[in-house]
């Protein structure tokens, strides 16, 4: 994962999660039985051999397609598929809910679960769960895919979640938690949802690894959620790459946001976030790369600006915050910001727009840059004359004001900008 990664993830959350559901349900195994499901077995439909199973057995469904929904799960069991069984909704409603200890759900596909206005249809539903194991399968159509709430010390691995999202009120998202703890979200493809993963009150979460891409609203988008990291995770042409909202002590490391165009779009958006850290990490071809909102002592370090429109937007009620090591190229524009007082550092990046000069050899210009332009303060005020972005009014225009700075922040300085790219 990285120089930012796994260390730092581990030493925070403490023993993984992953650990404690292998070690507290592979103890019980030596006393299970294996119950065959399959159109010819004694079990033809996986409801019956629920209700035939102890607790602790495991149910193999083998290949086939299985027209069942309301499929519960009472009882500590692991459930397999073998070959390729389908699971498949007919357009009706959830297909399977988990309201036991020590799950293991693995090798099924999942598919077609009635869209609903009322309620919150899913493919796997995990409610007031602990311990379970959710790995390698594929729900298609599933309206929410994996829905979690009041569930905690679980895993969700290397499954593929596709959606049919055409509009925002009628779709649901790929992963849903609602007030969890401690779970872990790793090697996931989610897409065609209206976000990719939901989080909202979930404390003490890993996202590592993902693939989000190509959902209405946003790739990750987490709410009133603290003490969370998410990792390695790559964003891509979401409506939005990832929204955190009113969180505390969030780690964002080495992940990736590409080619989330639009409007209103962001590759990362944070509003009210506090004691966050965010290194390491891509951001190419978005709209903006980061618009922050009222966030104060975040940590931007070491992270990638490419070729955005703004890479960094910062608007009101922003303190304490310090941008340092990072590279900022060919933006459009490298920083915005909204607030006449700035209480944030911008020391020691690479601004690939940067003249100065560099007399004594030492990797950093002899001359402090000042990376809010004065065309972006005109855009700021009058969007309208963004079409005048590349033409010679605008070089005269920032000219200018670099001569004689009248109107930008004179306090937003880059005292010791690079001179080489740092990454």
């Amino acid at each position: 994962m990285g120089v930012f990664g796994s260390c730092e993830i581990r030493s925070r959350i403490g023993t993984t999660t992953s650990m404690v559901v292998v070690l507290s349900f592979f103890v019980f195994q030596a006393a299970a039985r294996t119950i065959e499901v399959c159109p010819n077995c004694v079990h033809r439909t996986i409801k019956e051999a629920i209700k035939t199973a102890n607790t602790f057995d495991t149910i193999v469904i083998n290949d086939g397609t299985y027209y069942e929904t309301g499929i519960l799960i009472d009882k500590s069991l692991t459930i397999v598929g073998r070959g390729n069984p389908v699971l498949d909704a007919q357009k009706g409603p959830g297909i399977m809910v988990i309201i036991a200890d020590h799950v293991v759900v693995k090798g099924l596909t999942f598919a077609h679960v009635a869209t609903s206005y009322i309620e919150d249809h899913a493919a796997i539903r995990v409610k007031k769960a602990k311990h379970f194991h959710i790995s390698d399968n594929t729900i298609i159509d599933g309206f929410f895919g994996i829905y979690l709430e009041n569930a905690s010390d679980g895993i969700i691995v290397n499954n593929v979640v596709q959606g049919k999202a055409v509009e925002e009120m009628s779709s649901g998202n790929a992963i849903h938690l609602w007030y969890c703890k401690r779970v872990e979200i790793k090697y996931n493809e989610v897409s065609g949802h209206r976000d990719g993963i939901y989080l909202e009150f979930v404390d003490q979460a890993i996202i590592e690894n993902n693939v989000s891409r190509k959902n209405l609203r946003y790739g990750l988008h987490f709410m009133f959620s603290n003490d969370d990291v998410y990792a390695s995770n790559t964003f891509e042409e979401n409506g939005a790459g990832v929204a955190v909202m009113f969180s505390k002590n969030i780690r964002m490391i080495e992940n990736i946001f590409v080619r989330n165009w639009g409007k209103a779009s962001y590759g990362l958006l944070l509003k009210e976030i506090y004691d966050a850290r965010i290194a390491g990490n891509r951001f190419a071809h978005n709209t903006i790369g980061i618009y922050v909102e009222g966030s104060t002592r975040i940590n931007y370090t070491d992270n990638i600006f490419e070729r955005n429109g703004w890479a960094l937007k910062v608007s009101g009620g922003c303190l304490d915050n310090t941008v340092s090591n990072n590279d900022f190229l060919d933006n459009s524009f490298d920083l915005s910001i909204s607030q006449n007082i700035n209480e944030n550092r911008f020391d020691g990046n690479y601004w690939s727009t940067y003249s100065g000069y560099d007399l004594d050899k030492d990797g950093t210009g002899d001359v402090p840059y000042r990376p809010v332009k004065l065309f972006n303060f005109i855009v700021d005020r009058t969007p309208e004359a963004l079409v005048l972005l590349r033409s010679l009014f605008v070089d005269i225009v920032n000219f200018a004001e670099k001569v004689s700075p009248i109107f930008t922040p004179d306090n937003v300085v880059d005292h010791y900008p690079k001179m080489r790219k740092i990454h």
